[in-house]
């Protein structure tokens, strides 16, 4: 009998993570594996924002910040929230976090109950499900697929709908896939949420301005449902600032003071240094960040091109963020030397062991049939990558 919690033995542990970790180990080894399994930018942080930081541990930022964040970076959010989304919020209603994951988090164990059930659209971000089942959720899985860019529909929406239905959570655009909902989309999906007013909503957006398509739209626009949307976002992404895990949510206070009253119990506010940092990001402007954009967009095209030309593989192209996620399920029942690829878990396997290119299978995001790729890698890195899955795949019979 294991003397650890239903609560944690529950939970699955995180495939991006894994799959990195098995990278890694092939890597100590002296093998060259090409890693394309994680979610992070391969560039560096700002200038401008490393400065900031040196700054601030000169000026003794040291102590313990208020637990929704420096007022200044809240203040900061604001502002950019209402300047380039057109969105109106007050600092009170930013609570600042550990990364947009504790955000997350927060927000799924302030507003789910026992039993509840929350709305996902797969394929989802790993974390989704794990967050609702710590909180003794119900999760609904309404399951999109390639043929529809992977994006549901108003009427998709409303069937999943129940009695026992509290939240829709959803990203946009989407981890692993790229979808981007556009204004009008948004718009299908918004009426839905009007005639039941009883349904919050949490809108990650993280990814937002790894946008190749349109300016990034939000389900927050709608005033009709506004004060039910909770907006995730940080900085992480745009602005390459993993490492330093700040990330925030835009909600109605009664949600803001929630988030703020379990934060202070389990971490209290985010690193002094950070915020700091955080702050000089909002405060200089998107040059940096279109510059990455523009980099990704290059890379997706390149990406794209080298995907279609291998037999078997189903792809779409990708309208943000920095991932592939190509249906591959024609090599499922294929094998090479006595081994069988059963699943994309397998599949995954193979490639790493075979190919030395790290993925993640797409059963992790809540589609089997698929394997996730991040092209958050340098060009060259890209083009020997798709090349060796290409000659491994060719390999199985």
């Amino acid at each position: 009998m294991t003397f650890l919690s239903k609560r944690i033995n529950n939970l699955s542990e995180s495939q991006t993570i894994k799959m990195a970790k098995l990278g890694r180990e092939l890597t100590a080894k002296g093998v060259d594996v090409i890693n394309l399994s994680f979610g992070e930018p391969d560039f560096f942080t700002p200038e401008h924002v490393k400065e900031a930081a040196k700054k601030a541990i000169d000026e003794n930022y040291s102590y313990y910040t208020p637990v929704s964040g420096y007022p200044e970076l809240r203040k900061a959010v604001v502002e950019k929230l209402k300047n380039e989304n057109g969105l109106d919020y007050t600092f009170d209603q930013i609570v600042v976090s550990t990364g947009a994951k504790q955000s997350l988090a927060n927000a799924v164990m302030c507003l789910v109950d026992p039993g509840q059930e929350v709305i996902v659209p797969t394929p989802y971000w790993v974390s989704y499900s794990e967050m609702i089942k710590l909180a003794e959720g119900e999760t609904v899985f309404i399951n999109a697929t390639v043929e529809n860019n992977f994006k549901i529909t108003a009427e998709e929406l409303e069937a999943a709908i129940t009695p026992k239905t509290k939240l829709f959570m959803f990203s946009s655009p989407c981890n692993p896939t790229g979808s981007v909902y556009t204004y009008e989309e948004l718009a299908s999906l918004a009426a839905v949420f009007e005639k039941y007013p009883e349904i919050y909503i949490i809108s990650d957006e993280i990814y937002e301005h790894i946008n190749f398509v349109d300016k990034h739209a939000s389900i927050a626009s709608f005033d009709s449902i506004k004060d039910r949307v909770i907006i995730i976002n940080g900085f992480s992404k745009a602005y390459a600032m993993t490492g330093w895990r700040v990330g925030y949510m835009a909600s109605n206070k009664e949600i803001a003071n929630a988030c703020d009253k379990l934060q202070g119990q389990i971490t209290s506010g985010t690193s002094s240094i950070s915020q700091r940092a955080a702050l000089a990001a909002y405060q200089s402007g998107l040059e940096t960040v279109t510059a990455m954009k523009d980099e990704f967009r290059k890379r997706r095209d390149l990406v794209y091109g080298l995907l279609t030309a291998i037999p078997g593989v189903k792809v779409n192209l990708p309208d943000g963020a920095f991932y592939f996620f190509p249906e591959v399920k024609s090599y499922f029942g294929k094998s090479v030397n006595g081994s069988t690829i059963n699943n994309a878990e397998d599949l995954c396997l193979y490639l790493l062991n075979e190919a030395h290119v790290s993925t993640v299978t797409g059963e992790a995001f809540g589609n089997e049939d698929c394997i996730r790729l991040s092209y958050a890698a340098a060009e060259d890195q890209l083009v020997k990558a798709v090349s060796r899955i290409k000659e491994a795949l060719a390999k199985l019979s």
